[in-house]
Order: structure tokens, then C-alpha cells, then sequence
């Protein structure tokens, strides 16, 4: 898939979150959500702040750096002061404020991902990402943090195909989950078979490894992206190997972090 087609697909992710949240009435936007520390306008928040930073990266390389070390100043005072100098400008909006200020940077990151090419490498925190790759991430938080809202909303969000980005950096960034805890990634190798939405079978692998996952791509990557424990899943693991990536899989970069104990759902 081109550049183009994925942020195609992001775009449609977006909207599809918009459609959840743009009906909600201004009290609900404070309401807790999984997420520790934050309600439904921090989700929105982060994603708009971020949303600019890939504005910047792109359009800016040079000013995305400066917001870099303007971030790891922040860092220094915690976690609380990380939120505040991502959150804070977008917490002050309100509720009406604050989505139409997401729009707008979904339509400037739009805008500025049409000029990317598929060898396009793009400036982030860490190492510079592959334009399709960047994009990908940007897909995988909105539906992620996206996730957190419809959970706490009891609301419906339909599973479409464009999962499959989720899952295939799901499978990709196996050993980046052990690399990320400073452990040895298993050389053991896992075929992932996943029933897509509209039916279809998605399969990574080399087709005949003695361990595998097997199940609905939905809880694959509600498990790669931490809103799931495995266990609150129906997925169908085969082999030790299998099972200690799934318990602590990270698709998403940052340090290493533990989703939902099992038995939460």
C-alpha cells in the first residue's frame, strides 16, 4: 500500500473517531477513560497535539527538533508536566474549542502528508520513520486512544479492514517489545492467521512455525496496542513463545508499558 492509500485511511480512522465524540455532550468530555490521568479531552488533546508535531515534522524538520528539546525539558518535571505541556493549550479550548482545533490540524497533517513519496523518511522522536510508517503510527494512536473513548462511552465504532495496518505493525514491532525491556528478542519464530472484518484471512510468518496466534485481527490489536489483556481475548495462541510476546506486545513507541490486567473486560 502507497503513502497515498494509508493516509487515505488515516484520514477515514479520524472521522470515523469524530463521529463518536462530535455528538457528546460538554459534561461527557470529562469522563475518565482507561487511560491513567486522563478524561475524553485529554485522548482528543493528545491526538491533536500530536497530529501538530507531525505537521512540524514534516513541514519543519528544524522546528520539530526544538519542540523535541522543549518536551525533554518538560520531561524532567514528570509525568504530570509531560501532560501539561502536551495537554494544556487543548485542555484550556473546552470541549467545542478543542474539536474544532483537532480538525483543523487533521486537515494541515492531511495536507502536509500529501507531499510525502513512499522513500520519504520522516524526523521523529527517535529514530526517523519511513513515510509509510509514520503514517501508520498515526493511524494505530487514533484508533488506539480512540479505543479508550468508546470504551468509556459504551459506544459503537465499527471494525473495518484498515485494522490491517494495526496488525501488521503489531507483527513487525515483535522484537521491538523485547528490545524496548532491554531483554533479547526470542528467535523463535510465530505465524500470525487473523480473520480480517469483512472476512478475509491476513497471515504473517513463514506458514509452518511450530508456534502461532490465530483469531479476529479486532483482538489482535486491542492486544498489540494494550486496550486488551490477551486473556480477555478469543484469541488462539500455540507455543510459550506465542504467549510471552502477547502479554507484554507494545506496537507503540515510548518506554515500556503494561496494558490491562487480565480479567479486566
Amino acid at each position: 500500500m502507497n503513502v497515498n492509500e494509508i493516509a487515505a485511511d488515516l484520514a477515514s480512522e479520524q472521522e470515523a473517531l469524530d463521529s463518536v465524540v462530535a455528538p457528546i455532550d460538554d459534561a461527557a468530555w470529562s469522563s475518565d477513560t482507561p487511560s491513567p490521568r486522563w478524561n475524553i479531552t485529554d485522548q482528543i488533546a493528545h491526538l491533536a497535539y500530536f497530529d501538530m508535531a507531525a505537521t512540524t515534522a514534516i513541514t519543519n524538520p528544524d522546528r520539530f527538533r526544538s519542540m523535541v528539546d522543549d518536551l525533554m525539558s518538560a520531561a524532567a518535571g514528570g509525568i504530570l508536566a509531560i501532560d501539561e505541556f502536551t495537554l494544556g493549550r487543548y485542555r484550556a479550548l473546552g470541549p467545542q474549542g478543542l474539536l474544532a482545533e483537532w480538525r483543523e490540524g487533521r486537515t494541515r497533517q492531511s495536507e502536509a502528508a500529501a507531499t510525502l513519496s513512499d522513500d520519504t523518511r520522516v524526523i521523529w522522536y527517535g529514530p526517523s520513520m519511513g513515510s509509510r510508517s509514520f503514517l501508520t503510527a498515526r493511524l494505530m494512536e487514533v484508533w488506539a486512544h480512540g479505543q479508550d473513548i468508546v470504551d468509556t462511552l459504551g459506544a459503537t465504532r465499527p471494525p473495518t479492514d484498515r485494522l490491517r495496518h494495526i496488525a501488521q505493525l503489531g507483527v513487525i514491532t515483535r522484537a521491538w517489545t523485547y528490545i524496548n525491556r532491554k531483554l533479547d528478542p526470542p528467535e523463535t519464530e510465530v505465524d500470525v492467521v487473523l480473520t480480517s472484518p469483512s472476512g478475509a484471512e491476513w497471515a504473517w510468518g513463514p506458514g509452518d512455525a511450530t508456534d502461532s496466534v490465530t483469531g479476529s485481527a479486532v483482538d489482535f490489536c486491542l492486544v498489540v496496542t494494550q486496550r486488551r489483556h490477551l486473556d480477555d481475548t478469543d484469541l488462539t495462541l500455540v507455543g510459550d513463545s506465542t504467549r510471552d510476546w502477547l502479554t507484554m506486545a507494545q506496537a507503540f513507541a515510548g518506554p515500556p508499558t503494561d496494558g490491562p490486567a487480565g480479567g479486566d473486560t
